[in-house]
């Protein structure tokens, strides 16, 4: 592997530095030099009439460099840019799993890691793999990095210490989790066998020190992704703006306990659990003005909650984040009879002129017990709040429980 690791990288945009490091390569014997000078040829219009080609000049960087071996395997996508690996996706490729053993014993002994590992144990193979390219020079200056786990339960702390031993001066998105059909459902692996989620209740996959220096690691980080059950124990970032976390990703199933202060954009999807449970409307009692302070968008349309008395939509009535919201999507508004002295549809009535000042909508049902859907849809309208619905019912004439739409 010929990559000049000394030779200074410049800090700007402008073509000019990037050509005098492009010749530093080539003097120092590294073929990414070239691609860089084709790369400007192709990106400013010179190379018009010619055969210049980037694209296969990053195919024979990445033969020197060892990575190619990764490209041929499938999980890895991964694109370049002035001679690093500019973006990169990982999602386990089936169709190679069954030489990916080889294929790790090779990677482990030619390129550098940060993790011990067994490949004889197929469950370590993602592991290595994400770990070999993460570990590589060629990456320092990624700027969107994605992780879809399959044997989350190795590979999502050897990915986290992999990415916390050195710092990502341009890392801005970062997509990190698992996927799954019924959140806490059972697990299954990439060999078939079973790793039940809630073994990592309040004891997060990625254990609390490694979890803190991830995020130290990742000073431009500004869009994050985040997927699973159990994954962190918290999340501090002072400047991260756009959050989407699905499932339950926290240890102790909070899904808003956590500290970004600079974050603007935030959208929360939680359905039930396996166990049929849902989240609680206490949840949202930790948003509030004071945690978010410029939080301005909050997307909660896939996120349900308890549908107790007016739930969560009194709950983000009386929030003190509500004033400085911009856009906000909720599931479903369900108002219940309470006995009390005001009827569901005179605490619509109530609470819905608090959110008149922003971009709001429900994106399910509209359920005020015991009231006409045309009185619902002119509270609603009054206000210009909104619903995104296919269906077609109204309500109906016989003050029975309605729904609008």
């Amino acid at each position: 592997m010929s990559f000049a690791e000394s030779v200074a990288v410049p800090v700007t945009d402008r073509w000019g530095p990037w050509l005098t490091y492009a010749d530093a390569l080539t003097a120092a014997g590294d073929p990414r030099g070239e691609a860089v000078r084709l790369e400007h040829l192709h990106d400013t219009g010179g190379a018009k009439g010619t055969t210049a080609d980037p694209g296969a000049a990053y195919v024979r960087v990445e033969q020197d460099l060892g990575l190619d071996r990764l490209r041929a395997d499938g999980s890895w996508q991964f694109t370049w840019s002035r001679g690093f690996v500019d973006t990169a996706v990982f999602r386990p490729a089936a169709e190679t799993a069954s030489r990916r053993g080889a294929l790790v014993e090779r990677l482990l002994a030619d390129l550098p890691h940060t993790w011990t590992y067994d490949p004889a144990d197929a469950e370590q193979w993602e592991a290595a793999l994400i770990d070999v390219l993460l570990s590589h020079p060629a990456t320092r200056l990624l700027g969107e990095l994605e992780l879809h786990l399959t044997d989350y339960h190795h590979s999502a702390e050897r990915a986290a210490v992999a990415l916390s031993r050195r710092s990502w001066p341009r890392l801005e998105a970062l997509h990190f989790g698992h996927d799954f059909d019924l959140l806490l459902e059972l697990h299954t692996t990439s060999t078939g066998n079973r790793v039940d989620p809630e073994t990592y209740l309040n004891d997060p996959v990625v254990p609390k020190p490694v979890e803190r220096a991830l995020w130290a690691s990742l000073p431009a980080l500004r869009n994050l992704a985040l997927e699973g059950a159990y994954l962190f124990d918290d999340l501090e970032h002072d400047a991260l703006t756009h959050l989407r976390t699905r499932g339950s990703v926290f240890a102790d199933g909070s899904l808003f306990d956590f500290s970004t202060p600079a974050l603007v954009s935030l959208e929360v999807v939680s359905d039930h659990d396996v166990h049929g449970t849902v989240a609680s409307n206490a949840q949202l009692e930790a948003l509030d003005a004071a945690r978010f302070p410029r939080l301005r968008s909050l997307d909660l349309s896939e996120a349900e909650f308890e549908a107790d008395e007016a739930g969560h939509f009194v709950v983000l009535a009386e929030s003190s984040l509500l004033p400085q919201l911009k856009y906000l999507s909720i599931r479903d508004l369900v108002i219940e009879d309470t006995d009390e002295d005001r009827t569901p549809l005179a605490v619509l009535a109530d609470l819905a002129p608090r959110f008149a000042h922003l971009d709001f909508h429900v994106w399910g049902d509209i359920d005020v017990e015991g009231a006409d859907g045309e009185d619902v849809e002119l509270i609603l309208s009054a206000h210009g709040l909104s619903q995104y619905a296919d269906s077609s019912d109204t309500g109906d004439d016989t003050g029975d429980d309605t729904g609008t739409g």
